[in-house]
């Protein structure tokens, strides 16, 4: 899919999770899905995102995926220099503090990760990088 595509989808998902409080957008392809809002590397900027996510010891795991790209995602990107960030579930936000999955962490989690949605398989299939997990600790 391509970028502008991939764009507009994720800003339609984005207004569709906020106007309804989530009651639209919080499921797909039988996933939970969240918001999380970064700010711009360069910009300064608030940057929101639909992620799915799996919760993992009082923390929610995301994948900066990005489909396989050889690039990680804008959104990975922010949260690299800027860590706390926002995470929406439903109706309710809050602040989370962000960090990469350790190797530990990620061997874990990886096979939760394409359980939940195999999508991801595939995804690591296409790319040479590694594709992140990042764990969002609630502050």
């Amino acid at each position: 899919m391509r970028d502008a595509n991939v764009r507009f989808l994720s800003s339609l998902h984005t207004a569709l999770f906020r106007l309804t409080g989530g009651r639209l957008g919080s499921r797909l392809v039988r996933n939970d899905m969240m918001l999380l809002t970064t700010i711009g590397s360069s910009t300064g900027r608030e940057h929101t995102v639909p992620l799915l996510y799996l919760e993992h010891d009082g923390a929610l795991v995301v994948v900066a995926s990005y489909g396989g790209r050889p690039d990680h995602p804008q959104w990975f990107k922010n949260l690299l220099i800027n860590p706390q960030v926002r995470a929406q579930l439903g109706s309710e936000s809050f602040r989370v503090d962000s960090r990469v999955a350790s190797p530990e962490e990620r061997a874990l989690l990886w096979p939760r990760v394409v359980a939940a949605y195999d999508g991801y398989r595939v995804y690591q299939s296409r790319t040479d990088r590694q594709i992140p997990l990042v764990i969002l600790d609630p502050l």
